[in-house]
């Protein structure tokens, strides 16, 4: 049978009275209540977007309550394995701001895909500019609005972490910090090796056919127009390897697609 899920924030669980609880608010308990039409008794599935899900029984499903103070109590039951687990590698996706609905798509995906962390970056041959804070705050809280979705779907109990846009220069040094076993690939479309080139010989390499590559891959996946030639020098003299994606012109959002599949088979869990 499948699960019933909904999603609430860790400030949202109880532990400590005698009956651990967790509070749905808004869209959730609307979505419990008047969607699925579930009752005191039920049984629900809660996941707290950090990897933990608890199963657990409708306390009060809200009903009668003022449309601004939608609410609704769920008892902990027990806590148990999400319907998926997360992939052995810890997968940033560092992609150029690109048009709202091939954005909105490529979080999607990623999400489905396993991917931690999204990073927005402003690039030089970026067509897309957000207008202000408050224009990229909203644009932010949208993205992780898909994000969550993505992952209910798709049976994750970890929702990736959406940052604020950076530049660059901040993504590269950054990424640099994060020390030699993290591995940095940028993508571009020309003036590149190959992944699996790349890959050879790299110092967290495993034998082992069921353990990831490294713990932890960005991935760097530029505009529409491409990288600058500067900005592919730029990710060289920053210790990034830079590879291609074949021989074919790719969309931007089909790249960021490919590239994070190319790494989950790589390193991850789609073997």
């Amino acid at each position: 049978m499948t699960r019933r899920r909904f999603h609430a924030p860790p400030d949202a669980f109880t532990h400590t009275d005698d009956v651990p609880s967790v509070t749905l608010a808004s869209d959730e308990a609307r979505h419990l209540r008047d969607v699925l039409r579930l009752r005191a008794g039920d049984e629900a599935f809660v996941f707290d977007g950090e990897g933990n899900e608890y199963r657990c029984t409708v306390a009060d499903a809200g009903h009668g309550r003022a449309r601004g103070g939608d609410v609704a109590t769920l008892a902990i039951e027990e806590r148990v394995a999400p319907p998926h687990a997360e992939s052995p590698l810890r997968l940033t996706l560092a992609l150029a701001l690109l048009k709202n609905e091939k954005f909105d798509l490529v979080v999607q995906k990623a999400t489905e895909l396993g991917v931690s962390r999204i990073v927005p970056v402003m690039t030089k041959r970026g067509d897309v500019r957000w207008r202000d804070a408050g224009d990229a705050e909203k644009r932010r809280g949208r993205s992780k609005r898909l994000a969550l979705e993505a992952a209910k779907q798709s049976g994750r109990a970890c929702v990736p972490a959406i940052d604020a846009p950076a530049t660059l220069s901040a993504v590269l040094s950054d990424q640099t910090a994060a020390g030699a076993d993290c591995m940095r690939v940028m993508f571009t479309e020309r003036a590149g090796h190959s992944l699996t080139e790349s890959l050879n010989g790299w110092p967290a390499r495993t034998t082992s056919a069921t353990a990831s590559v490294t713990a932890s891959v960005t991935a760097l996946v530029g505009p529409e127009g491409g990288w600058e030639d500067e900005e592919i020098a730029q990710a060289r003299d920053a210790g990034w390897l830079v590879v291609t994606l074949g021989g074919r012109t790719l969309r931007a959002e089909t790249a960021a697609v490919t590239a994070v599949v190319l790494l989950q088979h790589l390193g991850g869990d789609l073997r």
